[in-house]
């Protein structure tokens, strides 16, 4: 059954993170940071399905290219303590194929760059080392405008939580998916359309308690027959719902 997750990170100077290791890791490819001057290789990652970059128009030339593209992100940022990327992680319906779940993150993606402006590069996933599908994508967006001369104006609007722009796209991410699994009749065993709600449960009137995310280093751990505190707690939820 589709489920309904997304996620919103940062990533600053201040905690030893970069735009240009984040994104090698995400689309397992290598990009050598000019700014650290060392080289992030992330080729020999697995489970990455796909990965695609969407640009406001008029963007320059080298947008399009990953390694250009996160090292100007990193030149455009002075501050140590920058924050240098946002990211929307999702869960994407298993009951889509892969071709299905590549159309539904485009589309997503471009909502984004049209209202704010930024570059995105999103990255579609499906962790192989997990019992059940584990479709998810990690879809980057740069904190800065790009127009035709570069990098310009910081999009704020992310970052004031009054602004209501986060909830927004949480949203918009649950209406894309519904709006894709209608398009491919995508339904349950009893022939109903099947949706997801952004809502929480107990705003959808749900008598039902939720479980808490794994984490990496939970999931591996179960993944090896080790149980865990947050293993355990998700499987009395489960239990008693």
């Amino acid at each position: 059954m589709a489920i309904y997750h997304f996620s919103m990170k940062t990533f600053s100077r201040s905690k030893g993170q970069t735009a240009t290791a984040s994104m090698a890791y995400r689309s397992g490819t290598k990009i050598d940071c000019e700014r650290e001057g060392r080289t992030h290789d992330y080729t020999k990652k697995s489970g990455v399905e796909h990965s695609e970059i969407f640009l406001p128009p008029n963007s320059p030339e080298w947008a399009s290219d990953r390694t250009a593209l996160w090292n100007n992100v990193e030149k455009a940022e002075k501050r140590k303590n920058s924050t240098v990327a946002r990211e929307f992680e999702v869960a994407l319906p298993q009951e889509l194929t892969k071709e299905q779940r590549i159309a539904l993150v485009a589309d997503f993606a471009r909502q984004i760059v049209e209202r704010h402006g930024c570059a995105v590069d999103a990255c579609l996933h499906d962790d192989k080392r997990s019992q059940t599908p584990n479709h998810h994508a990690h879809i980057m967006l740069t904190t800065r405008k790009l127009e035709q001369t570069g990098f310009t104006d910081k999009t704020r609007e992310l970052d004031d939580r009054k602004s209501g722009e986060v909830e927004f796209w949480r949203e918009q991410w649950a209406k894309t998916v519904n709006d894709h699994l209608k398009q491919h009749e995508i339904r349950d065993k009893n022939d109903h359309l099947i949706h997801v709600d952004h809502r929480s449960l107990k705003d959808q009137g749900i008598d039902r308690q939720p479980t808490i995310k794994m984490g990496v280093k939970a999931s591996a751990m179960e993944r090896k027959g080790k149980k865990t505190e947050k293993g355990d707690y998700n499987r009395a939820i489960k239990s008693y719902n």
